[in-house]
């Protein structure tokens, strides 16, 4: 491979970076997966990193988490465990009376 290894992140994932260095271009990032290629688990500060918003490589075991930061939820679409709202036509129970009245005409 023509990267270097940058580094990894709590869930495995491989973060590198072109070895060449061109003069006037920035350096190509990317990261491998471990598991399913899955966009929605790269940690925000990695992905901060691979789109150049920060220079700064996140230090091993990820920056410290704030009390009010939530754990992370995968991307749920397409499985059976995505969110449906009340009435959606594959969400189960009944369906809800609309909260308007159909305009007809007089």
């Amino acid at each position: 491979m023509r990267g270097e290894l940058v580094g990894t992140d709590a869930e495995g994932n491989r973060y590198f970076q072109d070895k060449r260095i061109i003069p006037g271009r920035r350096r190509k990032r990317w990261v491998m997966y471990n598991g399913v290629a899955e966009a929605s688990r790269v940690p925000a500060e990695w992905h901060g990193w691979l789109h150049y918003t920060t220079s700064v490589v996140p230090p091993p075991g990820g920056l410290p988490r704030k009390e009010w930061q939530k754990e992370h939820v995968p991307n749920l679409t397409g499985t059976d465990f995505a969110y449906r709202p009340p009435g959606h036509a594959l969400s189960t129970g009944e369906k809800p009376k609309p909260p308007y009245e159909a305009w007809r005409p007089g």
